[in-house]
């Protein structure tokens, strides 16, 4: 079953890293050197939240994904050269609690048409709520499935203009779609959003919003349609940041897969 917004993305911290510092450093700030259309199987250093991402995949290796066994378990029994050694069994316990509010807390939705004639424009909007911020990423995709889902354009929907975000001040944002070739097409699957505030004490949380402008596929059918919701977990945790030259990182660094991957339900919109 794949969580569903209820009222209530760090980033789509994916793509393949130059090295481990670097990484470590760029991904929880986002993607702003990666402006295009992205899928959830880039997210490898990510754990999933639910086995149902990974349908037809072994269920040994479903199991090394999922959250409690790729992340939460490195925090709980550290090596001992693990950054979360260093942190007292109390501590360790308060960055678990507040990973796990974080994870209960993030949502994804998307609003979509039912219907449509072929070849139609409309619009759709992807709402989140959570993420450990500051930074977090929503795509369009076809399918919930992390290894295996394409950008919505493999469906056959078109993007037509540059998506149009909202903070969580409720102002525009541009400043991921800025960073797009002015040459190329403007319209993507796929944005960060920037600004993300967590406190897991108060139980506050940052909600955000995409509304992107497609054109239907021109031959009549059913077509998938989903959202997908990355983000971090370990930054708005306590004990999870650490101050770098590079600004803030998690604990863990890359390798301690503290992002998430999430999907909205799948709609399937029948093209008349």
């Amino acid at each position: 079953m794949h969580r569903a917004y209820a009222l209530p993305v760090s980033a789509l911290a994916l793509l393949a890293a130059g090295g481990l510092p670097s990484g470590a450093g760029a991904y929880p700030g986002g993607t702003p050197a990666f402006v295009t259309d992205v899928a959830p199987y880039c997210a490898s250093c990510h754990s999933s939240i639910e086995a149902a991402q990974l349908e037809t995949v072994a269920a040994p290796r479903v199991q090394a994904e999922l959250s409690a066994n790729k992340h939460i378990a490195k925090i709980r029994n550290p090596k001992q050269d693990s950054p979360y050694a260093k942190l007292s069994e109390g501590q360790r316990e308060e960055l678990i609690q507040g990973i796990e509010r974080i994870q209960a807390a993030s949502a994804v939705k998307l609003v979509a048409p039912a219907s449509l004639q072929a070849g139609g424009v409309f619009e759709v909007t992807v709402t989140a709520t959570g993420g450990g911020g500051p930074v977090v990423g929503l795509a369009l995709v076809d399918a919930a499935q992390r290894w295996q889902a394409r950008p919505a354009t493999s469906a056959g929907w078109q993007v037509l203009e540059a998506p149009r975000v909202t903070g969580p001040d409720g102002a525009p944002q541009t400043r991921f779609t800025d960073g797009r070739n002015p040459r190329l097409a403007p319209g993507l699957t796929y944005v960060n959003v920037y600004g993300i505030e967590t406190d897991t004490a108060a139980e506050t949380y940052s909600t955000v919003s995409v509304t992107y402008r497609l054109r239907a596929p021109t031959t009549p059918g059913s077509y998938p349609l989903a959202a997908a919701f990355l983000y971090g977990t370990e930054k708005g945790s306590p004990h999870g940041a650490v101050e770098t030259i590079r600004g803030k990182v998690p604990l863990g660094g890359f390798g301690a897969n503290a992002g998430r991957v999430q999907f909205s339900d799948v709609l399937q919109i029948e093209v008349e």
